[in-house]
């Protein structure tokens, strides 16, 4: 009799063990199969082929930035999207532009005996704009995006080091923008 009872236990536990596995193997089946909220389709809108990337204004009183976010901009999309650069408008399936509202510099830290700033930080932030010019859909509406970088005089580095820095940063920002919703 207690032999019954020991094999009915042992049969009890290897069902019970056959289903724990049964269950786990359609859950790890069930995630590998999609269920698990992974695709690969692209990050970015599929109706757009180029894009024509406008130079940006500056409200700041720093001259020079909008040179280097235009550029980066630009860079930035041919590397990080699927997009082409156009030249010409005309040829542009979308247009990006913008304006720079804000350009501020500030100090981090400071020298303790003579008060000199060892650290400053900029501020850039802009107003981003990106229409389609084949169905006039904004893409982008005047949405603010903000980046900031530190330099270091006491390291040779300068304010169009830093400003270079805050203006790659900010294009990397508005490339991020361009993604399509999820």
């Amino acid at each position: 009799m207690t032999e019954n009872r020991g094999q009915r236990t042992e049969d009890r536990e290897q069902r019970t063990d056959f289903f724990v596995c049964l269950l786990s193997s359609v859950f790890c089946l069930l995630t590998l199969s999609g269920c698990g909220g992974y695709s690969n389709t692209s990050l970015y809108p599929e109706n757009v082929g180029t894009v024509y990337v406008e130079m940006f204004d500056n409200q700041s009183f720093r001259r020079g930035i909008e040179f280097e976010l235009t550029d980066a901009l630009a860079k930035r999309i041919e590397a990080q999207t699927p997009y082409k650069i156009v030249t010409s408008r005309d040829r542009a399936d979308t247009i990006i532009s913008g304006r720079i509202v804000h350009a501020n510099e500030s100090v981090l830290s400071t020298e303790r005996q003579i008060g000199r700033a060892l650290e400053k930080n900029i501020e850039l932030r802009a107003v981003v704009t990106w229409k389609n010019l084949r169905t006039g859909e904004l893409l982008i509406d005047n949405k603010m995006v903000t980046a900031s970088a530190s330099y270091s005089e006491w390291q040779s580095q300068s304010f169009a080091y830093g400003s270079t820095l805050a203006a790659n940063s900010l294009a990397n920002r508005i490339v991020e923008l361009m993604e399509a919703g999820w």
